[in-house]
């Protein structure tokens, strides 16, 4: 077969199964939509603050980097940021990747390696996934938040070294993991406890500090946590935090971080600038956390299966992939951007609307979301 042929015939059969992705350039102003689909949990997007302080760090650093962080990326914002990413949530020290995809890769891999155990969440976030694959270390997946599989498999192994790695708030489903559970069980193992903060920062605990620091665990030793800029902090990039030691070994052997262009100027000057509004705007965070629990209860009170959210993801199970994309379609229609997860981001038979809560959502566009669910709920209501 012609190898165009190969992928034009596997296009079609994702198109007949739903499971065609498409891109779908928006305008500034989501081409008036209503903002369903983001991650900008606490709506600081088009805060005139962080478009200021990306303008000013433009203006001091140029629009780029200009070359890895061991060569000439790293700037005194770079350092300014891998210091206040690291207080904020409570670990003795950071450093700031270009991505959170890459975060992941650096720690999993630079952490564990041939020899090594990783034991990951079935669950977990795709570059949870890939970092595992390339940390060439072996790989136990255990059941959805299940501590006694963690612990199962940590007790049973050969290897010396170990690692655990979980989301905090897992992307689709919203819910929490066990993390002090999970902690005791790794230390109990000798193991590393790698947390992604990505879905938690900004949005779970006390000011949005993350779901480490609401377990009281933040700080411990043999804690990591990665994150990303791009959601609660309206800006781009990632992070590792953790003990020196740790931001050592990063900068000696995460090849994601040796061999990547530093995080442009701009993004770093963005994070810094939402990391004070959230210090200074404590409220936020409980703000897109009780919207998201309103959205539940609308979609549960329209005969769909969702679930209390732990932060700002809001699920809404539709099970197959062309209903879930009908459902989007829909929403689309009643001027409602939502998103639509569909295998192999969710199990088969889990497809899904995924609704994020935003902390500035207004009472007219919560009262729009109704509209539309009512309509995906029950497609004879007017």
């Amino acid at each position: 077969m012609n190898p165009l042929e190969r992928l034009r015939a596997a296009t079609a059969e994702r198109e007949t199964a739903g499971l065609r992705r498409r891109l779908r350039p928006r305008t500034a102003d989501h081409d008036g939509l209503i903002d369903l689909a983001s991650n900008d949990y606490l709506g600081l997007s088009r805060d005139p603050r962080l478009i200021e302080a990306a303008v000013e760090a433009t203006r001091e650093y140029g629009t780029g980097s200009t070359g890895s962080r061991l060569v000439t990326g790293t700037t005194r914002l770079h350092q300014a940021l891998d210091e206040r990413l690291a207080s904020f949530v409570g670990a003795p020290a950071g450093l700031t990747f270009s991505s959170g995809y890459l975060a992941n890769l650096g720690a999993v891999a630079a952490l564990s390696g041939p020899g090594s155990l990783v034991v990951s969440d079935q669950v977990n976030h795709a570059s949870i996934v890939d970092a595992c694959r390339l940390s060439r270390a072996r790989i136990a997946i255990t059941p959805h938040r299940d501590t006694a599989a963690v612990e199962a498999a940590l007790a049973e192994r050969t290897e010396e070294h170990a690692v655990v790695v979980t989301d905090a708030v897992f992307s689709v489903d919203g819910d929490l993991a066990p993390l002090a559970e999970m902690h005791r069980v790794a230390r109990r193992h000798g193991a590393f406890l790698i947390i992604d903060e990505a879905h938690a920062l900004g949005v779970v605990g006390e000011g949005g500090r993350g779901a480490a620091a609401a377990a009281g665990i933040a700080g411990e030793p043999d804690v990591v946590l990665t994150l990303t800029l791009s959601k609660s902090l309206a800006s781009q990039g990632g992070a590792v935090l953790g003990a020196p030691e740790v931001v050592e070994t990063m900068i000696d052997t995460a090849r994601s971080f040796i061999f990547d262009t530093g995080l442009n100027p701009a993004a770093v000057g963005t994070a810094l600038a939402a990391l004070e509004i959230i210090e200074n705007s404590p409220e936020l965070p409980a703000r897109a956390r009780a919207n998201a629990r309103r959205i539940a209860k609308l979609a549960e009170s329209h005969g769909l299966e969702s679930r209390v959210p732990d932060a700002a993801v809001v699920p809404v199970f539709l099970g197959e992939p062309l209903t879930a994309l009908r459902a989007a379609e829909k929403c689309l229609e009643l001027g409602l951007r939502v998103g639509c997860f569909r295998p192999p981001s969710v199990p088969a038979g889990r497809a899904c609307l995924r609704i994020t809560a935003r902390a500035s959502l207004s009472e007219t566009e919560l009262t729009g979301l109704d509209l539309g669910l009512r309509s995906v709920g029950d497609p004879t209501a007017p």
